[in-house]
Order: C-alpha cells, then sequence, then structure tokens
C-alpha cells in the first residue's frame, strides 16, 4: 500500500550508472538517433529509449532497488524510459502529474530522472513544495484503493495544461528547491510533487525518465 509522504519525497541515487555504462548508453542512443532523425517537436516531447539502452537502465534500476525502497518501499517495477533533449532557450514548465485514478493498478508512485548530458549553463532540474490548500483536490483515498486510506490527491497539472491551469499554478506560492547532482546520479521524486526544468542557456541537457510503480507494468 502506498503512503502519501512517498508520493511527496525526494531521493537520489548516487552512482546509479557507472562510468563505462554512461558512455555506453550514450553511445546506443547516439547511434539511434543518427539512424532515426529523431528531433523533439517541443522541450516536453520525449522519444522512447531503444531496446540496448533499455536493458543498461533496466539493469541499472534493478540494482538501485534497495536504495529506492528504503525511501519508496511501495515500489515494484518500473516503466520504459524516454529520452529527452534540450538545447538553449528549452525549458519544461512547472507541472504535476498526480493521480488521475486511485482505484487504477499498477499506481505511480514516483519517478526518476537521469541527466546523461548537463546544460554547461542553466537545465537544472527542479521540485517546487508548498502548503497551500489550492494544490490539492478534496478527493481521499478510501476502501480498496492503492493508497492507505486518507491519503489526499493534488490538482493533475501537466505540461501540456491550457493557458487557465498553468497560470492557476503561478499563483500558488511554492519553495523551489534545484538539484545539482553529481555525474552518474538518478534523481527520484515522488509523483505528487510540482517540478520542472531551467531554461537551459548554453549547450545541451540530455535527460532519461520513467515511472516507479507498485507492481509491474502492464505489457
Amino acid at each position: 500500500m502506498i503512503h502519501m509522504t512517498e508520493t511527496l519525497a525526494v531521493h537520489t541515487i548516487e552512482g546509479f550508472l557507472t562510468p563505462d555504462e554512461t558512455e555506453r548508453l550514450t553511445k546506443v542512443l547516439d547511434e539511434h538517433l543518427a539512424a532515426t532523425g529523431w528531433v523533439p517537436a517541443r522541450p516536453s516531447d520525449g522519444m522512447a529509449a531503444p531496446g540496448e539502452a533499455e536493458e543498461i537502465l533496466a539493469f541499472a534500476v534493478e540494482r538501485a532497488l534497495p536504495a529506492i525502497r528504503r525511501v519508496f518501499p511501495s515500489v515494484a517495477g518500473a516503466t520504459p524510459w524516454d529520452y529527452h533533449d534540450l538545447g538553449p532557450g528549452d525549458r519544461i514548465e512547472p507541472h504535476v502529474h498526480g493521480v488521475s485514478d486511485p482505484a487504477k493498478r499498477p499506481q505511480r508512485v514516483a519517478r526518476v530522472a537521469f541527466h546523461l548530458q548537463e546544460a554547461e549553463r542553466g537545465g537544472e532540474f527542479y521540485v517546487d513544495t508548498c502548503s497551500s490548500d489550492a494544490l490539492w483536490t478534496e478527493r481521499a483515498a478510501g476502501p480498496g484503493s492503492a493508497f492507505l486510506p486518507g491519503t489526499r490527491f493534488v490538482r493533475e497539472i501537466s505540461h501540456h495544461a491550457g493557458p487557465a491551469a498553468t497560470a492557476a499554478l503561478r499563483g500558488v506560492p511554492r519553495t523551489r528547491w534545484t538539484s545539482a547532482p553529481p555525474a552518474g546520479t538518478a534523481v527520484v521524486y515522488g509523483a505528487q510533487l510540482v517540478h520542472g526544468v531551467e531554461t537551459v542557456r548554453e549547450g545541451r541537457l540530455r535527460k532519461l525518465i520513467t515511472n516507479l510503480l507498485d507492481g509491474p507494468p502492464r505489457s
């Protein structure tokens, strides 16, 4: 059963990938990009990671599970990874995924962000915290839910949300926590945290993201 604190936690896994694994993953993705010519239409768009990249990352998740479960004990599986590629001027606006259906199984507990390549300037990942009721719905988990009964749920405001939703989020007072993890580190953050990516000022930001679930992903 998922506890509310898991959906609001932040954790880091130093050494998520070794230097050799990072080099191999970079090579696999570079070859895939050269073969496919993929270019994101907008900064928030991702590309499904190719098979060999998935193998590298799946092994890393399995290796990191004991450390992940210290903070997110209900995690039992992960979805396929998405690759994101941001250049100068690109950013990902603050957004929150939330929980659309508390009765659904499996349920997203958290996400993992791994920066394959940091931008030379800008492009920092962040999470926002706040105490305002404006971010929360009146919904609460009941019997039969994947969540501990009484768990509250935030409003879902995706990075594709309309102007009204994004304006409402901008109006909520928040405190920003910006990350600067060492190379090879994965950042794990709860599914009910507001998060985003600062504007890339110079260079290129390459990152991969997966969802951590309370059960195996559906095929």
